[in-house]
């Protein structure tokens, strides 16, 4: 793709974030595409349907999280970090989850972001497992479980409260986590 059009196609994103969030997943194209700063014709070139629009968003979201997971961080704080910078997120999945249509090619694409994420969780979870941190047993799918949890115990919460909280939940999910 050309310069511009990766920057339309980015602006688009952006902007269906931003509407998603306020409106919801039925909101209308039209609005995502004024908000952008372009027409409706930029869209269709860019995304089949809004599912397609939805599912780069989150994809966008999973590559914004990647550089920040790390592995030389103790678990707890590398999962509050996590937490922390994808809480938008977590929040417009929430949102969405409820709307959104998941069927065959969709579901198969939304599971598809759900691998990846877990994916990213893995090398924290290697490292978790390997320094007696969490038990054998648990890995990256329960790291992504724990993240999920703790985004809905500070989404609703005042900007005051969320690092307590947040401190409050890692507590017990860590000991959840660790080896018996």
């Amino acid at each position: 793709m050309r310069r511009d059009a990766l920057a339309r196609r980015a602006a688009l994103i952006e902007a269906a974030r931003i509407c998603f969030a306020r409106s919801g997943y039925f909101v209308p194209l039209e609005e995502v595409a004024d908000a952008a700063g372009v027409g409706r014709g930029t869209f269709y070139r860019n995304f089949k349907d809004r599912m397609a629009l939805a599912l780069a968003v989150f994809e966008h979201e999973i590559d914004r999280l990647a550089p920040l997971v790390d592995v030389d961080l103790p678990l707890d704080r590398a999962l509050a970090r996590v937490v922390i910078e994808g809480a938008d997120a977590t929040r417009l999945f929430a949102r969405l989850a409820i709307d959104m249509p998941l069927d065959g090619e969709n579901r198969a694409a939304f599971d598809g972001l759900r691998d990846r994420l877990q994916a990213l969780l893995e090398p924290l979870a290697v490292r978790a497992r390997r320094d007696g941190t969490i038990s054998i047993g648990m890995g990256a799918r329960e790291l992504m479980l724990a993240m999920r949890m703790l985004g809905a115990i500070i989404m609703p919460a005042p900007a005051a409260l969320r690092n307590a909280l947040l401190d409050e939940g890692l507590a017990l999910v860590m000991a959840g986590l660790r080896p018996r």
